[in-house]
Formats: structure tokens, C-alpha cells, sequence
């Protein structure tokens, strides 16, 4: 079984990115977290979430947050890093596509009812009206 090792930090960001110019400080800002990352988890492999990142870049490259609050997980010599509070996100192994052989009946019936709804809405008539010309409308009046 690997070895999995969660913590929580506080980060603070503003010294670090009160050193770099203004329009570079978020981006400044998520290699600070990274560098205190590799510091304290002791590993080169960072992986910084989704949640996290957004909430560095809310408001713009200028105003990133003075410090942020996070929650790492070191398994097998990787760390990944999130704000708290952030949704979990299912694993994409659910995603896989199924093989020939597990198909059920019940997904053929499922493709054949949508054909049927093809078949269906190609067969409507359209009926076009022809729109009189303005002389036409002039010969119909008198």
C-alpha cells in the first residue's frame, strides 16, 4: 500500500510577491506556493488543483490573496495541493468507455428509439408559402 501523508498549511504570499512587479504578482504568487511545497513535502512533483489556482488568480495577475490556506496529500513522491473547501472530484476511471462484449440490450434499445426520432423529424413536410412582390400586390388590388 503507498504511503500517503495529508497536512494543511497556511501559505503567506505577500512578502514574496511584494518583491516582483505588479502585473506578475499571482504568477509569482504560484511559485511561492510551489517553493514551499517542495520545502516541506520534501518532493520535486507538485501538483497544484484547479480550486487553488482560481482562487490565486480571482482577482486578476495585480491582487493575488495575502495568504492562502491549503491542504496537501504526498502519495508515492507526488503532492498535490488544494484550497480547503474545494469540491472533490470523482475518479476518471468511471469514465472508460465500455467494451463491445458488456454492451446491454438495454443500450441497443436506447440507440434504435433514437434513430426512430431521426427518421421521424426527417420526414416533416415543409411547406414554403411564396411571398407575393410588391407589383404583384399593386395587380391584386385593382
Amino acid at each position: 500500500m503507498a504511503d500517503r501523508l495529508e497536512r494543511l498549511y497556511v501559505i503567506p504570499l505577500r512578502r514574496g510577491f511584494l518583491k516582483a512587479a505588479k502585473h506578475k504578482r499571482s504568477s509569482k504568487s504560484i511559485r511561492l506556493i510551489k517553493e514551499f511545497l517542495k520545502k516541506h513535502m520534501k518532493t520535486e512533483n507538485i501538483l497544484i488543483g484547479k480550486y487553488l489556482n482560481e482562487a490565486v488568480w480571482k482577482n486578476g495577475p495585480k491582487n493575488p490573496p495575502s495568504k492562502v490556506n491549503i491542504k496537501v496529500i504526498k502519495e508515492n513522491d507526488i503532492a498535490s495541493a488544494e484550497i480547503i473547501g474545494a469540491p472533490e472530484e470523482a475518479p476518471k476511471e468511471e469514465t472508460k468507455k465500455k467494451s463491445k462484449a458488456k454492451k446491454t440490450v438495454e443500450d441497443k434499445e436506447v440507440k434504435t428509439e433514437k434513430k426512430e426520432v431521426k427518421t421521424k423529424t426527417e420526414k416533416k413536410e415543409v411547406k414554403t408559402e411564396k411571398v407575393p412582390t410588391a407589383a404583384e400586390l399593386k395587380e391584386k388590388k385593382e
